[in-house]
């Protein structure tokens, strides 16, 4: 990636293209500092959850994503999360310690361990797979994207589930 004196990002041989052989294709894409946060989980039946936001998640975000996990799956939790500074916020540990969530068991991987993490799996497939070639414009057209990619992903049972196997989950 490179930047032109106009203050654009230029893309360069990201992925497969259509351009004639020998001319490399040049994207130019405004830079801007926007962001899309998405936090994830998969259950153990192959349920997908997800919740997106636009700016960094912290404390507050994780506690209402836990909430969002609760209302959609019945029964106890076991919650297996990453080293996500967000989680170890106060408010998360406030939520904890109220009894609300009497049925999430938390159980954190190691200090950098994404090859333990099914959601790893699940966001490079989402990345590689079923957004290849995307290129929006604005943030509102990478959510709407984003969404779909989610929605298709929900549909291919075989692939949620292998991304929990690769971690040896039994499912």
């Amino acid at each position: 990636m490179f930047a032109d004196e106009a203050g654009f990002k230029l893309l360069s041989g990201v992925v497969a293209t259509y351009a004639p052989r020998g001319q490399t294709p040049l994207l130019r894409v405004p830079l801007s500092y926007d962001r899309l946060s998405v936090m994830g989980a998969i259950s153990a039946a192959g349920q997908v959850l997800t919740w997106m936001q636009e700016r960094p998640v912290k404390g507050p975000d994780v506690v209402r994503f836990l909430k969002h996990i609760l209302a959609r799956i019945e029964g106890n939790i076991l919650l297996v999360w990453d080293g996500l500074p967000a989680h170890h916020a106060a408010e998360v540990k406030t939520f904890l310690a109220s009894g609300a969530a009497k049925r999430l068991t938390l159980v954190p991987l190691p200090g950098y361990a994404p090859e333990l993490n099914a959601q790893e799996g699940i966001w490079r497939y989402l990345k590689y797979v079923e957004l290849a070639n995307v290129c929006c414009h604005n943030l509102d057209e990478l959510r709407l994207e984003l969404r779909r990619a989610i929605e298709r992903l929900r549909h291919r049972l075989p692939v949620i589930l292998g991304c929990l196997r690769q971690v040896g989950c039994s499912v």
